[in-house]
């Protein structure tokens, strides 16, 4: 062997190594300052610079979530998700979820197809707006999408401003958080159409994902979310609650691409905290040997 092609046999070992902790700078951003850095690093050494001004990040950045996750009281350090993918996997109703005639509506799902041992974090209504799951969550560096109606997030936009300047994605939940079977076409229309104007007024950013409140829709839902601009339609696998885990599947477990719910509720609805709720899904996600990526870069 050539000592060129040893160098290449290291060099493709140690992105293969790394790859799985990509997810530690993308989930929390990178050190600010750093780019221009890194930039000439790599002009000045080609790929050997680039690995290891690559590895050195991975490694910071690890380092910062394990204290955190210290801070947070988390038993165990969250796992780095693997790099997103360059092409999104394509998307396809779940069997036994859809509805007459239709193919050309958004899609309803539960998993994402991959083969990565990751799942998807989601948050629903807005009821709750603790301070201290912004700042857990930044610190730890766990993505999550934040699904809202506006009935429950109107007296405090500012809080998922907040939320959504952290790298947060704020999607659609209605307006009133309705039964959506029981109501007309315009009545959907009004509370799925309506919320997606509201959060681009407030956010400044048209949703592309839209959940019905309780898992409920039917032709019309779908029909009325794509006339406004919906493109999916994420449902769940599985749903947290601060002292157990509700399953979808009769196996009770995790599988790749999973996506859990769970809600923004305090001590007034669940007898704990919103940093008592995220320690515990954690455990149950980190103990099975999954990483939490964000659901945006797959859908």
């Amino acid at each position: 062997m050539t000592s060129i092609q040893g160098r290449a046999i290291l060099a493709a070992l140690l992105v293969a190594a790394l790859g799985s902790a990509c997810a530690a700078e993308s989930s929390g951003g990178s050190p600010r300052g750093s780019g221009g850095a890194e930039a000439a690093q790599r002009q000045r050494h080609g790929p050997a610079g680039a690995l290891s001004s690559y590895a050195e990040k991975v490694k910071r950045a690890q380092a910062a979530r394990a204290v955190a996750a210290k801070k947070w009281g988390l038993t165990k350090v969250p796992l780095a998700a693997p790099q997103p993918p360059a092409v999104k996997p394509r998307i396809t109703t779940r069997e036994g979820f859809e509805v007459e005639d239709g193919e050309s509506l958004p899609p309803v799902f539960t998993t994402v197809p991959v083969k990565e041992k990751v799942v998807f974090l989601t948050i629903d209504d807005g009821w709750e707006k603790d301070p201290a799951l912004l700042r857990m969550m930044t610190e730890l560096r766990i993505p999550y999408t934040a699904f809202l109606s506006d009935y429950l997030i109107s007296n405090n936009y500012g809080y998922f401003k907040q939320m959504q300047e952290r790298g947060v994605s704020l999607q659609n939940h209605t307006l009133n958080h309705l039964y959506l079977r029981g109501l007309s076409y315009a009545e959907q229309k009004r509370e799925i159409c309506n919320q997606q104007s509201k959060i681009e007024d407030r956010f400044g950013k048209r949703p592309p994902l839209f959940r019905p409140p309780y898992g409920s829709y039917n032709r019309d839902t779908l029909r009325v979310a794509k006339s406004c601009g919906v493109k999916a339609v994420p449902l769940w696998a599985a749903e947290a609650f601060p002292d157990h885990m509700e399953w979808r599947e009769a196996d009770q477990d995790l599988h790749p691409g999973d996506i859990i719910l769970t809600h923004f509720r305090g001590p007034e609805e669940w007898d704990s905290t919103m940093p008592e709720l995220i320690r515990s899904v954690m455990k149950t996600i980190t103990d099975r040997g999954y990483a939490v990526a964000k659901l945006e870069d797959y859908v």
